[in-house]
């Protein structure tokens, strides 16, 4: 039997990867809902005949559209699943274990996400990507409507922890990384910056390998061959290239100010 419990996700243009997420969800909750941005691919078509809920809302940021989305969902207790996700049957099992015989108290749960490389079947040896809530009560906590980090704000209450982990499939093929994170990194560099233009340019020098390390050796991207550091390679590269792009904007900006105005600031 399925649970009293609400499934969300956001799509825009998932095709590829939103059937095999929705097949995991199809006997676990009895509330699946996709608020799609504005797809031009058969992600709605799929999603629909899969059973779930589609609204549409125009895209403002990651953590308004959660946020939006969760609002919409019929039970209490959600599960947020991002359409590149997949839940293990394990984690089903884990999540059916807390309903029986009844739902649990209001609460939530962090949920290990680990990162498939595209060609590969599981996560590499030892991962360690993310551990983050994604199971919890609407009474306890929501998305904070932030545009770019989307995390659930508690009130009240620490998480516990799920040991089996949701699997991660952010890559269609290499290719499509590349044009991925250069997308992402162009979003990011348009939300406000409080940094100075020299703390930018200092951490232009440092972002790339402060986060290549983060990447490569604490979160074990190193176990996973050449797709592993090619992996940690392209997301430090992204990040720099956010730096790299919000220095370009403020540039462009002061070049259209009048010659005095520049020159007073």
């Amino acid at each position: 039997m399925t649970l009293p419990l609400s499934v969300f996700i956001i799509t825009r243009d998932e095709e590829m990867r939103i059937g095999r997420t929705l097949a995991a969800l199809n006997d676990l909750a009895d509330d699946i809902l996709v608020v799609d941005s504005g797809s031009t691919d058969n992600t709605v078509a799929i999603a629909q005949s899969m059973r779930a809920r589609v609204i549409f809302r125009a895209w403002e940021g990651y953590g308004q559209q959660k946020q939006f989305a969760e609002q919409q969902c019929r039970h209490r207790w959600v599960l947020n699943v991002d359409a590149d996700e997949v839940v293990t049957p394990e984690l089903a099992a884990e999540i059916r274990a807390l309903f029986d015989p009844q739902p649990p108290r209001p609460g939530a749960y962090n949920i290990h996400i680990l990162t498939v490389y595209p060609g590969d079947a599981r996560p590499r040896r030892f991962a360690r990507d993310y551990n983050v809530v994604r199971l919890y009560h609407r009474a306890v906590g929501a998305y904070r409507p932030h545009p770019s980090f989307d995390r659930v704000e508690l009130v009240n209450v620490a998480p516990a922890q799920l040991n089996a982990p949701l699997w991660h499939y952010p890559i269609v093929d290499w290719h499509g990384f590349i044009e991925k994170l250069n997308g992402f990194s162009t979003f990011q560099a348009s939300l406000p910056s409080k940094h100075s233009g020299a703390m930018l340019k200092l951490r232009l020098v440092s972002e790339f390998p402060i986060n290549f390390f983060k990447s490569y050796i604490l979160r074990a991207h190193f176990t996973g061959g050449w797709k592993g550091f090619y992996f940690a390679f392209n997301q430090a590269f992204m990040r720099t290239s956010r730096i790299a792009k919000i220095l370009e904007a403020r540039e462009t900006a002061l070049n259209k100010l009048p010659h005095a105005t520049k020159k007073d600031s």
